[in-house]
């Protein structure tokens, strides 16, 4: 697909939505009632340019989009909501890394989304999810949880707590399939197996570890100490390029020198070469770098 269809289809229908502060006790049951509000639209939406190298692309942390609303301090890795960056819609079927930190009883209000695989892996903290399809389900540090919004699904989400913030990682991916039974996951991993290695997360296949989704696509996360060493085969090097986030910590991988929150995508590669500056968690999130025509 060239690359102006690809990026006209990245944006299409993803229309600019309100950020609705909602307090917990408000959002007992799903509200649809704002969704006739014509500021909020599917999937939330309507700096420096990224640093471009022969294959790859580095994103530093304090070069991603900001937005400070008081009960919701947000970074955007890629264009969101009132951050555009034309340079940034993306990364291959990637659309969307948001670093969110959600204060004490507030949330998303009842919005829409449809054709887009959503995870959310929270950090610290608890987020309430209430959806269309009957689903209410509290999601907490060590959790992982998958929404397939396919033909279309509604949905809350909130921070369950009225006396700590809560902070995660959302994360879209473009699917393969369009159109598809909207679906939910969610799975509390064992930690255990992230030392020192990485734990996949997420993968193209049902009855593989972590949750799945319909993309051939694969997380792994890892928490590792200072000094070690990994070498890491992508699975589909082919098609597919990582793009790799620190969670917390130091890193270097294939050479460049990554700290908190910094990104790094790469492709045309058939390994990573990582080594830990400093101990700390590392996600990759292995993509196609091609839409499906």
């Amino acid at each position: 697909m060239k690359r102006s269809k690809f990026l006209k289809s990245s944006i299409l229908g993803l229309a600019s939505l309100s950020l609705i502060k909602v307090k917990a006790e408000e959002t007992t049951d799903l509200d649809t009632s704002n969704l006739s509000d014509p500021n909020v639209g599917f999937n939330h939406l309507p700096s420096q340019k990224p640093i471009n190298m022969k294959n790859s692309i580095l994103i530093k942390a304090s070069d991603r989009g900001h937005a400070n609303h008081g009960w919701l301090d947000t970074h955007h890795t890629f264009s969101f909501a009132n951050y555009y960056n034309p340079d940034r819609m993306h990364f291959g079927v990637l659309r969307v890394i948001n670093d969110d930190y959600i204060a004490a009883g507030a949330g998303f209000g009842t919005h829409p989304h449809e054709n887009m695989e959503i995870i959310t892996i929270p950090f610290e903290g608890d987020l309430e999810h209430k959806d269309s399809m009957g689903n209410g389900e509290v999601i907490k540090n060590g959790d992982v949880q998958v929404m397939s919004a396919g033909t279309g699904i509604y949905h809350s989400e909130y921070n369950a707590n009225k006396d700590r913030a809560v902070k995660l990682f959302q994360i879209w991916v473009f699917p393969n399939k369009r159109n598809v039974e909207p679906r939910y996951d969610q799975i509390t991993l064992d930690t255990s197996k992230m030392d020192n290695r990485f734990m996949q997360i997420l993968s193209p296949n049902p009855k593989d570890e972590g949750v799945w989704i319909h993309q051939n696509a694969w997380f792994d996360m890892g928490k590792f100490e200072k000094g070690v060493k990994i070498n890491h085969q992508l699975r589909a090097p082919k098609t597919n390029g990582v793009y790799a986030m620190v969670v917390d910590g130091k890193f270097k991988l294939n050479g460049q020198d990554l700290d908190h929150r910094d990104g790094l995508g790469i492709w045309d590669i058939e390994n990573l070469n990582i080594e830990t500056i400093e101990s700390g968690r590392l996600l990759l999130m292995e993509v196609p770098m091609q839409m499906n025509s």
